[in-house]
């Protein structure tokens, strides 16, 4: 369907249209005119042309009596699928012209009568294809899709980050691959990968702007050669190539749907590799000893700590009945991406968007990098006017720069965990802006005026929303590659 959605009446319409192209087509094809069919079904031809034109839909009655005659099965007439490529143009363009956004422009309503030229009707389907196109990308600036992605962070809130539907298929899946105990392997995922029609191949030139490529005609999945440390960025990203058909994914028609189905395949990756029943088993031990904590999950299913951590989230309400946060914050203290549900007060601005806020300095996700040994993960309680959340941090390095992934949980919660005997204790009055925001009277009288910083700039400041069906592929780069490893015909 297009972008902007057809009224019910509008596609009802379409339905007749469709109807009406198969009856046609199937007429056609068996060497009847519209008198002769009429003849044999008892109606007059007129009111055949009417049901061919989409303007009547047949009683099912009549709608047996001409598939009868017609030599097919009635189903063949309901098949929602045009019948030949030059209705599918027609329908397209009925579909296209039938849009709000179009009706807005108060522009005549083109019919498609046989006289209209098969390149004619090509012209008319690609004009509205690209304003389709244009309009999508204009409504893709950075401030819809923040809109977008906080209206799913809030979904997820509601369902406390836990996918019951997707649990399902991917317990379904990896116990149809026989997967029991011990890590996920990539030959595991590869089998699966198999299962579901797929070959794993792995290459040394995906294009820079692309983590896979399926090849949907071949049954191909391309990934790179490397992994992340530990061997999670293979299967992770596999699986998640993998999710878009177990899901039933089609081309993004928006922003908000293409982050919602990335937030889906990244939710169904983690819970291949770490499967629900023997994850939930795994805490809940932990919890009666007293002695949760993410870095353990981290090494029984063999995954990253941001894995385990944000897999952590998925569980811990709905199975250990806590109400948990976590976010991931860059080494300027910049909030990358968070979730919670137990009232930790995220800095947001007024759209309610948390993600490219900064961090109060005196949070975990801070604090910790001013450690001398970084190897370990860093305990603190952080005193907030929301309440006192006690938080597990680890600090990072990738090509962006340091990170920190912190997990926790408020206050009366940490007893279930490792570290909850930490005397790191900070206050946070933030969002007030003397809690860390405003210097010192003693710097402030010393240098208030008498200083002139070079700000760097971020790079993502002036850098345009990434655009295209798939936001940010570039689709030449992708079909060339694609050509490129094709098998031979």
């Amino acid at each position: 369907m297009a972008p902007d959605a057809t009224p019910a009446q509008g596609e009802s319409e379409l339905d007749r249209l469709l109807l009406g192209k198969r009856l046609r087509f199937f007429r056609t094809r068996a060497g009847l005119t519209l008198e002769q069919l009429g003849e044999r079904v008892g109606v007059v031809a007129s009111q055949l042309s009417h049901i061919e034109n989409g303007r009547r839909e047949p009683r099912l009655g009549l709608l047996q009596g001409i598939a009868r005659e017609l030599g097919i099965d009635p189903s063949e007439l309901l098949r929602r699928e045009a019948p030949d490529h030059r209705s599918a143009l027609e329908i397209e363009l009925e579909r296209a012209q039938s849009t709000p956004a179009y009706v807005r422009l108060g522009l005549p309503h083109v019919r498609t009568p046989r006289t209209l030229g098969d390149d004619a009707l090509e012209s008319l389907v690609g004009l509205h294809r690209e304003l389709t196109r244009r309009s999508r990308a204009a409504a893709a600036t950075s401030e819809e899709a923040r809109r977008a992605n906080t209206a799913i962070r809030l979904q997820m809130r509601e369902r406390d980050n836990y996918l019951h539907e997707i649990e399902l298929i991917a317990s379904d899946l990896m116990r149809r691959v026989g997967h029991t105990t011990g890590a996920v392997t990539h030959r595991t995922v590869a089998m699966l990968a198999e299962m579901l029609g797929f070959t794993l191949i792995f290459v040394d030139d995906l294009p820079s702007n692309t983590r896979s490529i399926t090849d949907l005609e071949n049954g191909r999945i391309y990934l790179p050669p490397a992994s992340i440390p530990g061997g999670h960025g293979l299967r992770s990203l596999a699986l998640q190539a993998m999710a878009h058909r177990v899901l039933g994914h089609a081309e993004p028609a928006s922003y908000a749907q293409f982050l919602e189905q990335r937030l889906q395949i990244n939710y169904f990756a983690a819970a291949c590799l770490m499967p629900e029943a023997r994850a939930v088993d795994f805490l809940q031990q932990a919890k009666r000893n007293r002695n949760l904590a993410i870095e353990d999950l981290r090494d029984a299913f063999g995954v990253t700590h941001e894995a385990a951590a944000h897999r952590f989230t998925n569980l811990a309400t709905r199975h250990l009945e806590l109400r948990v946060h976590h976010y991931r914050a860059d080494g300027e203290g910049v909030l990358v991406r968070g979730y919670e549900n137990d009232e930790l007060p995220f800095p947001s601005d007024a759209s309610g968007s948390i993600e490219g806020e900064m961090l109060c300095h005196k949070w975990g996700g801070r604090t910790a990098f001013h450690r001398t040994n970084r190897t370990s993960e860093f305990y603190q309680y952080t005193d907030t006017p929301a309440g006192t959340f006690w938080s597990s941090v680890q600090t990072g390095d990738a090509e962006q720069g340091p990170f920190a992934i912190a997990c926790g949980v408020a206050f009366d919660d940490a007893k279930w965990f490792r570290g909850r005997d930490t005397m790191e204790r900070r206050v946070s009055t933030c969002p007030d802006e003397a809690c860390c925001r405003t210097a010192a009277p003693e710097l402030l009288s010393r240098w208030e005026g008498k200083a002139w910083p070079s700000a760097r700039m971020h790079q993502h400041v002036l850098s345009p929303l990434p655009t295209g069906t798939f936001p940010g592929v570039d689709d030449t780069a992708m079909y060339e590659f694609l050509s490129k490893h094709a098998p031979e015909a």
